[in-house]
């Protein structure tokens, strides 16, 4: 008869015997953990590990840009010497992506513009999760007044158009990279709050946070140590697909003219000045279009991989 391993007291002989019956093979099911076996099932979803491909690719060549980009494809905000011959010129080898307007290289303007689109979308994300987290926590641990205000200031929040509540704050605050980080984060933290907060209530009444509350425990022991370790799969799952909804808003922002700042390049803004030429030189427009499109896609698959791997109710295939 197999009994619970911690009611043997020679478990561990036990263990060994059966790795001897199976060829030495170690049984390791109770050294299992729930992000042991979500790793194992990403691994099984093919198109989230295609995702982490191209994410981890774009972030290796956006931060690899400076030591090879000038120089192989040419200053990003640099005007062409000969504008008049070098202006809106097709794909080729010389020139991937074709050039602007202005002479640029388009695909040098693409990969600095990852740089700003991946860095707003992290920080961002970033920003708006460390408040969520905060947030949801009052209101779920304490409940009462705490869960009242702080899901009424959410309900506000969410009766706003997002991206028009951000071109509002960002006309407010004004133009530049750190505005759009605050603007993103700041606006972004409730939908965050009301993942973590369902996720609290579904763990807090368990018995492992009873006997640390009956032990002494602070409450913010109980919530850091006990209860976020197990509510916390929802929250990196939401959280990475919120990157790609940040990258999206910042495009839109710079697309409209109050993201970045000219002349550093941004996706959005490539294809605001792309827009103009469709009829005529349409890769300047959706070629930038493609590199958003892709980026987004990735985090929104790996967000959907990490559902499933985290998803404890998953059985191997």
């Amino acid at each position: 008869m197999i009994y619970p391993v911690h009611q043997r007291p020679d478990a561990a002989a036990h263990a060994d015997a059966i790795a001897a019956e199976h060829g030495g093979a170690a049984v390791s099911g109770a050294s299992r953990t729930l992000w042991g076996d979500a790793v194992n099932r990403l691994k099984k979803n093919k198109l989230a590990i295609i995702a982490v491909i191209w994410i981890v690719f774009i972030v290796l060549v956006a931060l690899t840009a400076d030591l090879w980009v000038p120089q192989v494809l040419g200053d990003p905000n640099a005007t062409a010497a000969n504008m008049a011959a070098e202006s809106r010129l097709a794909p080729s080898l010389e020139h991937p992506f074709g050039t602007d307007s202005l002479g640029r290289d388009v695909l040098s303007r693409v990969i600095y513009g990852a740089r700003i689109s991946l860095t707003v979308g992290v920080v961002a994300t970033g920003i708006s999760t460390a408040i969520g987290l905060v947030m949801g926590a009052l209101a779920a641990y304490y409940g009462g007044i705490w869960d009242t205000i702080i899901m009424r200031l959410a309900d506000i929040f969410l009766a706003f158009p997002y991206t028009l509540f951000v071109v509002a704050m960002i006309a407010v605050i004004g133009n530049g990279i750190q505005n759009v980080f605050i603007a993103i984060g700041i606006l972004g933290w409730p939908s965050i709050a009301r993942v973590f907060r369902s996720a609290i209530l579904s763990v807090k009444e368990n018995d492992y946070v009873d006997a640390a509350r009956s032990m002494g425990a602070s409450d913010v022991r109980i919530i850091v140590r006990h209860i976020f370790p197990n509510s916390v799969a929802s929250i990196v799952v939401y959280a990475t697909m919120n990157i790609g909804g940040a990258i999206l808003t910042e495009s839109a922002l710079s697309f409209l003219g109050m993201g970045v700042v000219p002349p550093d390049p941004s996706w959005g803004t490539l294809i605001q000045d792309g827009q103009k030429y469709l009829q005529t030189e349409p890769w300047l427009m959706i070629l930038p279009g493609l590199a958003i499109l892709s980026t987004v896609l990735a985090f929104t698959l790996l967000g959907d991989g990490l559902r499933d791997a985290l998803d404890v109710k998953m059985k191997d295939a």
